[in-house]
């Protein structure tokens, strides 16, 4: 937990999505199953806010984002956003459209790994929750779908053409982006966007072995390399190298590197502190 906190207390309650903590992981469940877990605008601030909270609390290592029922997430309410944006004026519009995209980049900056455990649909919202996420352990079953271009709007939305072409490449990214078709699994894997493909029946247990064994990794170099894949996105090789060489010495007084040196003359398995 950040030593540092003033008076706004850390929240044990949020409303429009489930949430379970267990040995270091936070399983956030979007859980509105007879509408393919789609989003509402308190659904989006919620998640904002969830992430913000997570590195000043000292109970999450592993944060894994789930959907109820038949799938991941379907995007946006069509009823309860689209129809809403339909009636608001430029400046709400954009309260939301930047809300939409604080989510995203909240979930690259939280130190936190962030693993989607993904079924069924991913699609709109859906499919960049997944994307932005660290790890995408991904069901046969479930389909990607980037597609707002499909509802008359432009297909870059939340970070979608930033994150993409890094992901996939921009051949890859123009042809998602550009024409909003839905991909199955297979497609998916084979344009990089997934990080472990597996049965539907396993990827219960694919997802809990990740959560695992990131939560009982060295959580401090896990949070440090994470920041350094996004920062060094837009660097060039020699403020990487140096960016990479300070990072390196302020971990090497680190007690996990402490730690990694006594087991390992010890002979037994190291007992990471995440500090």
């Amino acid at each position: 937990m950040s030593p540092f906190r003033g008076s706004v207390p850390l929240n044990d309650r949020w409303d429009h999505f489930d949430l379970h903590r267990a040995d270091g992981v936070a399983t956030v469940t979007l859980d509105r199953p007879d509408k393919l877990n789609a989003l509402t605008f308190e659904a989006y601030a919620d998640l904002r806010d969830l992430l913000l909270e997570l590195p000043h609390r000292g109970d999450t290592r592993v944060l894994v984002l789930r959907g109820s029922g038949r799938g991941f997430c379907s995007g946006g309410d069509v009823d309860e956003i689209i129809g809403a944006t339909l009636r608001m004026d430029p400046d709400d519009l954009l309260a939301f459209t930047r809300m939409t995209g604080e989510v995203v980049k909240a979930m690259r900056e939280c130190p936190v790994p962030v693993i989607a455990g993904v079924h069924g649909i991913a699609a709109g919202a859906g499919s960049v929750l997944a994307l932005a996420a660290d790890f995408r352990v991904v069901a046969r079953s479930a389909r990607f779908a980037f597609l707002f271009t499909k509802v008359g709007l432009s297909g870059a939305d939340m970070g979608a053409a930033y994150l993409l072409p890094r992901v996939v490449g921009l051949g890859h990214a123009t042809r998602l982006l550009m024409l909003g078709d839905t991909i199955g699994a297979e497609e998916a894997d084979r344009c990089g966007l997934v990080s472990e493909l597996v049965e539907d029946d396993a990827l219960d247990s694919a997802v809990a072995a990740l959560a695992e064994r990131l939560s009982g990794g060295p959580a401090f170099g896990y949070a440090q390399t994470k920041a350094l894949l996004s920062r060094e996105l837009d660097m060039n090789l020699s403020g990487s190298i140096e960016l990479e060489a300070m990072t390196q010495a302020l971990l090497m007084k680190s007690a996990d590197y402490a730690e990694f040196h006594a087991a390992f003359t010890g002979k037994r398995r190291p007992e990471w502190k995440g500090r």
